[in-house]
């Protein structure tokens, strides 16, 4: 009689629910379990970057690059004032002897024979200043050779200039004689003004791109 009790006590036990408690949080495994799944898996076709490297340079070579000063005999700034100021009269001399020319070619019956001595000092002082700027000019432009700064320029300036000066001789060999008429009609009379002209404009040329190319 007390076993059927006992028994039947301990199946009221079992059918009555269990309750379970949740915790709160959820612990974390260690980090000793994370290392047992081994390294993470790799892509198939895994996309590099290109890579890049970038040339510093070296102080000492930076150093080595920079522009040396030249230096320059007194002479040379000398011949450089000499070829600057002698060169302000370029212009007006050119004007003058193109108008006294240009009377003395108009002048078809030869009777301004005064004009002819102006002409002819004039083309003197254009002789005697291409004589001088010629000598400083080329003389500078020896010593400056190893100038990097403005060479181009100095070299076309030099060009021009020593085209003009052998237009000038030109021009003073075929000046027509005390003996031939001057004016319109004289085939020697052409010939110098068209060689007279061209030299001109070459040394005008040059002279007015030392004023505006810097």
């Amino acid at each position: 009689m007390q076993g059927a009790i006992l028994l039947i006590a301990a199946s009221g036990l079992l059918q009555q629910p269990v309750a379970r408690s949740i915790p709160d949080t959820i612990p974390t495994p260690p980090l000793a379990n994370y290392a047992r799944l081994g390294p993470a898996p790799r892509f198939a076709n895994p996309i590099e970057l290109p890579r890049r490297s970038v040339a510093i340079p070296d102080a000492d070579s930076t150093q080595g690059q920079r522009p040396k000063a030249r230096e320059y005999s007194n002479g040379y700034y000398t011949r450089l004032s000499i070829h600057k100021y002698a060169s302000y009269a370029t212009l007006p001399l050119f004007a003058a002897e193109y108008f006294v020319g240009q009377k003395l070619f108009n002048d078809t019956l030869n009777t301004r024979r005064g004009l002819k001595g102006v002409h002819s000092v004039l083309a003197l002082g254009i002789g005697g200043l291409f004589a001088v700027n010629t000598v400083t000019g080329v003389w500078n432009l020896w010593e400056g050779r190893r100038e990097p700064a403005g060479r181009a320029r100095r070299y076309v300036h030099a060009l021009l200039m020593l085209v003009s000066d052998a237009g000038f001789l030109a021009t003073a060999a075929s000046a027509p004689g005390d003996d031939r008429r001057s004016g319109t009609g004289s085939d020697d009379a052409s010939h110098h003004r068209t060689l007279a002209i061209a030299s001109f404009s070459a040394a005008t040329v040059g002279y007015v791109m030392m004023l505006i190319w810097k």
